[in-house]
């Protein structure tokens, strides 16, 4: 039975601060079996991504066959069922259209006393996008982390997955094309993202590695992060649906177990000022469970995870969604416009009841590579920036440097750095 809590019963407010401490993130242990995969990848190299992938996978591998070959991809992709197809060809094209507005604008500005100063945007050389293979593949998680570095400009689009016995999954391959992807390796886990960030031949050197995986997988891109840059560290799905009693039990049930699905460390939370509501859910959930291949999956998630949340008003809502800081919010009220604008944190909204998130997992346009585990509070979902650097650049004219040079010498002088105020003022 799900968990329950209502805001006017004693001990909401510490019930609730133990469900907002709770990530559900990776267990300690993780860590230190990770940096033994990570020194074995930099002192071994390829050796130790073959010993990895054969003790994890159950795969052999070689230099010589670790890439995915184009002929290889063309032959899979060319598997997919023509309905798939068009809907991959939809999804890539909105989410291309969507994360196009994204690309950031040059500054190239004088002040009033002359000086030229701006911001210059570059792409990174080459990035690395993980997909993973483990309860399901993800085409489209190929999409929203491939397309975005795509329009940054970024040359080399790098792709790790792990192949099994069942091969290329032709979905995931045709997703590769319709991105860009310039190169696939068949590798997964720590020892994949060790390749990408350390160059492990015939692995190239990324500067930058992006997409989900499990808790090793995560954990490998925190540790490396410094070597390489890195979307985020993700942790386990999460959503929280806030309805009020206008909503359609049937609908908030799918939309909770649309996330239950994914991992049984995911967590769906609906929170509503309707008890018959909340008592309908309930019973939908356990109406519509039997029918899902992934039941066992999702029962887990939902009887060890998810929260009802019962509030006597939704004005309620704002602190408590703030303090969640949801990956996945969906306003499910008849007027969701007050409430969106009342709140901070949260990865990426989805306003009405005909706005599922399954909607923004695939043909939306937004990203779905989102923050989880209560960071967005200061974290963002991918976006074409991610893949960007700032360089900022500054030119002083001979006639607005007297006083510049004296004021940044004046300051020089105050932190103690004789060796600045020398510099600043040889030049007056």
């Amino acid at each position: 039975m799900v968990r329950r809590l209502s805001s006017r019963a004693p001990g909401f407010a510490d019930a609730f601060q133990a469900l907002v401490a709770d990530t559900r993130e990776s267990r300690a242990d993780v860590a230190a079996e990770v940096a033994g995969i990570l020194a074995q990848v930099r002192a071994e190299g390829f050796a130790a991504v073959a010993k990895f992938t054969r003790q994890f996978d159950g795969v052999e591998l070689t230099e010589a066959d670790v890439e995915v070959t184009a002929d290889e991809r063309a032959a899979a992709a060319a598997r997919v069922a023509p309905p798939v197809r068009s809907a991959l060809e939809l999804a890539a094209a909105r989410i291309r259209r969507f994360h196009a507005a994204q690309r950031p604008a040059d500054l190239d500005m004088c002040d009033e006393a002359g000086v030229r100063m701006g911001v210059r945007h570059s792409p990174v050389r080459c990035a690395g996008l993980y997909v993973p293979g483990g309860r399901a593949a993800y085409p489209s998680s190929v999409l929203m982390n491939a397309i975005p570095a795509q329009i940054a400009g970024v040359d080399a689009l790098v792709m790790a997955t792990p192949v099994g016995g069942a091969g290329l999954v032709p979905e995931v391959m045709l997703a590769a094309e319709l991105a860009g992807v310039s190169r696939v390796f068949r590798i997964g886990g720590a020892q994949a993202v060790a390749a990408l960030a350390l160059g492990v031949e015939p692995v190239p050197r990324c500067d930058m590695i992006v997409g989900p995986g499990n808790a090793w997988v995560a954990e490998a891109k925190r540790q490396l992060y410094g070597t390489v840059g890195i979307d985020m560290v993700a942790g386990p799905s999460e959503v929280l649906v806030v309805a009020d009693a206008s909503a359609r039990p049937a609908f908030v049930a799918a939309d909770l177990l649309s996330q239950a699905e994914h991992d049984p460390l995911a967590q769906a939370i609906l929170l509503t000022d309707s008890p018959t509501l909340a008592d309908a859910v309930a019973a939908e959930v356990e109406r519509l469970l039997p029918r899902l291949a992934t039941a066992a999956v999702a029962r887990s998630s939902w009887e060890t995870h998810g929260v009802i949340i019962l509030v006597d008003d939704l004005a309620e809502a704002p602190a408590l969604i703030d303090a969640l800081a949801p990956e996945h919010l969906e306003l499910m009220v008849a007027d969701p416009g007050p409430l969106f604008a009342a709140i901070q944190n949260a990865g990426s909204v989805f306003l009405g009841e005909m706005t599922p998130e399954a909607i923004g997992d695939y043909v939306g346009g937004p990203n779905h590579v989102l923050p989880t585990g209560r960071r967005a509070r200061f974290a963002s979902g991918l976006s074409v920036r991610d893949f960007m650097k700032r360089t900022t650049f500054l030119e002083v004219p001979a006639s607005a440097y007297p006083a510049l040079g004296q004021a940044a010498a004046t300051l020089a002088d105050a932190e103690g750095l004789p060796a600045h105020a020398l510099s600043a003022r040889l030049r007056i």
